[in-house]
């Protein structure tokens, strides 16, 4: 059996360190980047279905491959890092960012921005665990808890400022110009990198590379959210439609989907994937993941609350965006404006939640975080409707931003506070995962019940105002397929369009209809946010029992 190799990191120098503070701009800058492009995208995506010719499936895509290739590579970027240099995978990965972003400006349809989405995520899964794990090394004491503090408002806070920006935007610009800026950005943090953030890597590194890993993790993790999201379409038990595939087709004469089939691999790749790092660990060799990791209680529940937040906080960025602007009528600007409400939440509540935790522990600031996240989602599906004014919707997002703000800033902390510093790659790129899992799941999941919702709502409501039964059909169908923008269409024409005098008329009923979808979709993020709320629970469980 092959040893370890130990690798002695450099230690940081005096310059280095006095600068640590200037490090963590430069650090969180890299964060902001890449985390308002998951969130950038939501508010935009009416604009590029319209413009793209994009359908409901693609939309969804385009949401959530950011977040699937960006979560099967994590585990491996955060070991990479541990071994390689976390200030050199931090540059590596904005390069790679950098060039998604301008592949992703010049799209010309739904393939080409799939693809330079997927480029930006694996720029991005090289980002984040560097930007932890270097924190993690450069920072003791108090002051660590002051760059975690940081790391989570910029966490909250900038996601709730993507729709803004995105919105602001795409109306006063083109959406092109959403992925463009991260160019001259990600240009500057490469430079300002070199100048301020030290080089620190893991003291000990096992051998080998974990090949095997990376493929169950990445093959897993995208089996089973093509599952979750093409369920819809291509049918959840009986087929729909005809699957192309790497030169095979799954018939829709097929007497089983091909979803529950694709899932099911998914999950066994995913188990097997548990059982080979276990193995890894057990023989000595270099792991993506080390599964003694979960043994740490506040790591484990931490990891749990910390996913359960992210689907519902991306299932709501999904769904939130198309609502206000299809069934609500907003331009992208207006919608962009309402979500930004969760801004001024996040962004004052994150500030405050360093003081907070002073006085009342950080789980419970998680804990009372995560109670007004519940509250407000819940509040705003019961207010969900076709003629709610947009104002009273911002107001009670603040409920919301205000909770996701206090849980953000503190639940990294609490989560990485029992794992030793050698092992923090790991452990940061681990959550960092959990989250990036959980907002390609909330896409997915919160984006299939919203189109349930229509599905089942729509024909329905069409029928009880006066539309005959195969006109209703289509009509639902043509709604489904384009997330809603052929009710803006619709609108557009007034009177004027095929529909004729009945054109307003069905374009409030096709309104109530996608309203009504919605709630559907915010109880069901409301119900993930729950699990969280339980998860947090744990956390506080597990913090009294740690040792002094």
């Amino acid at each position: 059996m092959d040893k370890p190799n130990t690798e002695t990191a450099p230690e940081p120098d005096k310059s280095a360190v006095k600068n640590k503070w200037a490090a963590l701009i430069v650090l969180v800058g890299g964060l902001a980047m890449i985390v308002i492009d998951g969130t950038i995208v939501g508010v935009a995506l009416p604009v590029l279905i319209d413009d793209l010719k994009l359908n409901f499936d693609d939309a969804q895509w385009v949401n959530s491959l950011y977040s699937v290739i960006f979560a099967a590579l994590l585990l491996t970027a955060g070991r990479l890092g541990d071994r390689l240099g976390r200030r050199r995978l931090y540059v590596v990965g904005i390069a790679i960012f950098v060039v998604g972003s301008l592949l992703a400006s010049t799209a010309d349809g739904a393939t080409s921005l799939i693809v330079a989405r997927a480029i930006q995520g694996v720029g991005g899964a090289c980002v984040l665990p560097a930007t932890l794990s270097s924190m993690n090394s450069i920072f003791r004491g108090k002051d660590r808890a002051v760059a975690f503090g940081v790391w989570g408002a910029v966490i909250a806070g900038v996601a709730a400022i993507g729709p803004l920006l995105g919105g602001w935007i795409t109306t006063y610009f083109t959406w092109p110009w959403i992925f463009v800026i991260n160019v001259p950005i990600g240009i500057a943090l490469m430079i300002a990198t070199y100048m301020v953030v030290p080089e620190t890597r893991a003291g000990v590194v096992e051998p080998g590379l974990d090949v095997l890993g990376l493929f169950l993790s990445a093959f897993g993790f995208g089996a089973l959210i093509f599952a979750l999201i093409e369920g819809g379409t291509l049918g959840w038990w009986t087929q729909k439609a005809d699957l192309h595939l790497f030169g095979i087709t799954w018939s829709a004469d097929a007497p089983l989907s091909v979803v529950p089939t694709i899932g099911t691999i998914g999950i066994l790749l995913l188990l097997g994937f548990v059982l080979w790092e276990r193995h890894r660990g057990r023989i000595h060799r270099s792991a993506i993941l080390d599964m003694n990791l979960f043994f740490t209680p506040t790591f484990s529940w931490g990891n749990v609350t910390a996913m359960t937040v992210a689907i519902a906080e991306f299932g709501l960025l999904f769904v939130l965006p198309l609502y206000l602007v299809n069934a609500l009528g907003l331009s992208t600007m207006g919608a962009g404006f309402v979500l930004a409400a969760m801004a001024g939440g996040a962004f004052i509540s994150g500030s405050l939640a360093r003081h907070l935790t002073a006085l009342i522990g950080a789980p419970r600031t998680v804990i009372l975080g995560l109670l007004l996240e519940v509250v407000g989602v819940v509040v705003v599906a019961v207010f969900v409707s076709s003629t709610v004014a947009p104002w009273l919707l911002a107001l009670l997002l603040v409920v919301y931003g205000t909770g996701l703000g206090l849980a953000s800033a503190q639940l990294t902390g609490i989560t990485l506070a029992d794992i030793p510093t050698e092992e923090s790659g790991q452990g940061s790129a681990t959550q960092s995962t959990v989250r990036q899992l959980g907002s390609a799941i909330g896409s997915a999941v919160v984006g299939a019940v919203l189109a349930f919702g229509l599905s089942r709502n729509l024909p329905g409501t069409l029928e009880s105002g006066g539309v005959p039964s195969s006109e209703a059909i289509q009509l639902s169908d043509a709604t489904r397929e384009s997330a809603g923008s052929s009710i803006g269409v619709l609108r557009e024409q007034g009177t004027h369009g095929q529909l004729g005098e009945a054109g307003p008329d069905v374009v409030r009923l096709l309104s109530d209809g996608f309203a009504e979808a919605t709630r559907y979709s915010l109880y069901v993020s409301a119900a993930f946010l729950v699990l969280g709320l339980i998860g947090a629970f744990r956390v506080q469980a597990s913090a009294r029992l740690r040792p002094s």
